[in-house]
């Protein structure tokens, strides 16, 4: 299972700010476990921020951070390693005062522009792009006094995806990059009481706010008590939206291109049901992730539907973890079987994706110890083949097992009877968004920005670089 690049919320209120900013980045946990934090503005800004949980770094009680606005992270490092310095939100002071900013996404030309501000003589303190994109953003700050005209010179100047709250005073930016890679969402609190930018709905459901739209692709929007005030900052050929979060990143009942996740990743489990069939007795899912796929593969085959794995909700998700030894050790703390349910059976094991094949490794072997004659592995999404550079943690081609393999031979390497996957037909069609106006990258290597050695999309050949 891949891992992304955090969670965010931003909020703008007629009181105080950070309970509600706590309880939107609880509801964002399952997008980073690594580190979390909470920047708030009451004459100026205070940060807090902290490795962990939500709950474990504000400890259920963020009341120490004062303020009517405010924006909030949870992180899972892409760029920069997992320590204290690394955590966000991040804070740089500029001409207009201190500015926080929070970031979902990966900056592409981040090492590049940090060479270049160097050698000018700057210092970094971390080893963020986001600390990049904040100290950019603060010299662009300081040389005009108009704020989308800063906001339109930063992204001249970066390359990569980037959905942003930034912390300006007493008003928040969102910010969202020209492809629009990474979701990011507006409502408005109950009772007229301000409003809420986030990476995901669910995290205004938790707020009681109302959703009214997405932030567009290239698109600034100004947050204040006034009101919501949109900047049209940078206008691309096609939008990007990345298909990992239908498959696996987003939560099952948050709202993404118009349509429930939950029920786009049913589509997927019908659709897989009717490329790749097999003879089975049970459709058991991985939990959770897997639980709606798995459920559509049921409902199209008739095949009843088992929770022969249950997990242990006090152990987060897998691949998030940041080594190897890490994650093949939680599979076994994370996932048991029910051997009433599995034993003497032939099992359809149904999972959204298989990035190293580590984890799907143990899992079969789990099933196997707790007697499941066979094992029939389908996965709801089409094979990672290429690295992702834009806010997934898998950058190299040699970790994928799908990569040189056919399908027959990755059945083997994961100990499974037999492994089917969607097609790529079968994921446009039931995320219902134009294949062009996806990110497709880590299925067909082809990116929609310029990547040093890859392809483009929309290019008739590999430049060289």
């Amino acid at each position: 299972m891949p891992s992304e690049a955090c969670g965010i919320v931003g909020i703008v209120s007629t009181r105080a700010v950070a309970f509600p900013l706590y309880f939107g980045l609880r509801s964002l946990q399952h997008r980073g476990q690594e580190s979390a934090g909470i920047a708030t503005f009451d004459d100026k800004i205070k940060c807090v921020k902290g490795m962990g949980l939500v709950h474990e770094v504000f400890q259920d009680n963020p009341a120490g951070l004062p303020g009517t606005c405010g924006i909030a992270h949870v992180r899972y490092s892409t760029t920069g390693s997992s320590k204290l310095e690394n955590a966000q939100p991040v804070v740089a002071s500029s001409s207009e005062g201190d500015i926080a900013l929070a970031h979902n996404g990966d900056i592409v030309n981040a090492d590049a522009i940090r060479r270049e501000l160097k050698k000018l003589g700057w210092a970094f303190i971390t080893t963020t792009d986001s600390e990049v994109l904040i100290r950019l953003l603060a010299n662009e700050v300081a040389s005009t006094d108009n704020i989308p005209r800063a906001v339109r010179n930063l992204m001249s100047r970066i390359i990569g995806s980037y959905s942003l709250v930034v912390l300006m005073g007493d008003r928040v930016l969102a910010i969202r990059d020209p492809w629009g890679i990474k979701p990011l969402c507006l409502g408005a609190l109950p009772e007229k009481a301000g409003f809420v930018c986030a990476s995901e709905t669910c995290a205004l459901d938790a707020l009681g706010a109302d959703y009214i739209r997405d932030v567009e692709p290239g698109e600034m929007v100004e947050l204040s008590l006034d009101g919501l005030k949109p900047h049209k900052i940078v206008t691309s050929r096609h939008p990007a939206h990345c298909m990992f979060e239908w498959v696996y990143f987003a939560r099952p009942d948050s709202v993404l291109g118009g349509n429930y996740v939950y029920d786009v990743r049913r589509c997927f489990g019908r659709r897989l049901a009717s490329e790749h069939p097999a003879s089975a007795d049970v459709v058991v899912p991985v939990p959770d992730s897997g639980r709606p796929h798995a459920q559509g593969f049921s409902e199209a085959t008739g095949l009843p539907f088992e929770e022969g794995l249950i997990k242990n909700k006090y152990i987060g998700r897998t691949f998030i973890l940041p080594s190897k030894e890490a994650r093949e050790l939680n599979v076994q703390l994370k996932l048991n079987a029910v051997r009433s349910r599995i034993k003497g059976k032939r099992v359809v094991l149904v999972d959204d994706s298989i990035v190293r094949g580590t984890t799907m490794r143990k899992i079969v072997e789990t099933l196997r110890r707790a007697g499941a004659t066979e094992v029939h592995v389908r996965i709801g999404s089409p094979p990672i083949k290429a690295p992702c550079y834009l806010g997934i943690d898998m950058k190299t081609r040699d970790q994928f097992v799908a990569v040189g393999r056919t399908y027959e031979q990755i059945a083997t390497e994961i100990g499974a009877d037999t492994v089917g996957y969607l097609s790529m037909d079968g994921l446009v069609e039931c995320i219902g968004i134009a294949g062009g106006d996806l990110c497709l990258g880590c299925l067909t290597g082809e990116y929609p920005v310029e990547i040093p050695g890859e392809k483009a999309r929309f290019q008739a050949k590999l430049d060289s670089y």
